[in-house]
């Protein structure tokens, strides 16, 4: 019998993984069309709210809309408030059903596909009571794994 290396093959399969959804995404990044959305749009509304030391982000989704979300530097707690979403992670694929919340491990990049018309709310650590969106954004997400790398490991440090 041939041992199988379990550790190797979970690193195979998070790279692939990885590397596809990346793949995928700058594809249709590149496209113009009306049904590929660069960030917040009228499609995706977002609702922004703060507490102290805390970011909420609240976004609407239709029925059949897609979403590939971006690269989460820290963990934090997402909550499906309504509806029903498909949602892949290099962890795997699971289906959601409102009301539902989840702990999200950094450095995962989600692929959501949306049931039924769908509310999904991000809650992010904001220690430093940070209420710049675009600032955020930066401080909490990566556009690439190539970057969360680096900033991941000036964390660990």
């Amino acid at each position: 019998m041939k041992k199988v290396d379990v550790k190797n093959s979970q690193e195979l399969y998070v790279e692939n993984f990885r590397k596809q959804i990346t793949d995928v995404e700058n594809i249709l990044l590149s496209l113009d069309h009306e049904y590929v959305v660069h960030g917040n749009s009228e499609k995706f509304p977002l609702t922004h709210s703060f507490s102290e030391g805390v970011y909420i982000r609240e976004m609407s989704m239709k029925k059949d809309s897609v979403v590939i979300g971006a690269i989460h530097n820290i963990s934090h707690t997402w909550f499906l408030m309504k509806g029903s979403l498909i949602i892949a992670t290099e962890e795997g694929v699971a289906q959601y059903n409102a009301p539902v919340y989840f702990n999200s491990k950094a450095g995962h990049k989600r692929v959501l596909k949306a049931l039924s018309d769908s509310i999904f709310v991000n809650v992010h650590p904001n220690p430093d009571n940070i209420t710049n969106t675009d600032e955020l954004e930066k401080i909490l997400t990566s556009k690439s794994y190539k970057m969360y790398k680096k900033i991941n490991n000036k964390i660990i440090k």
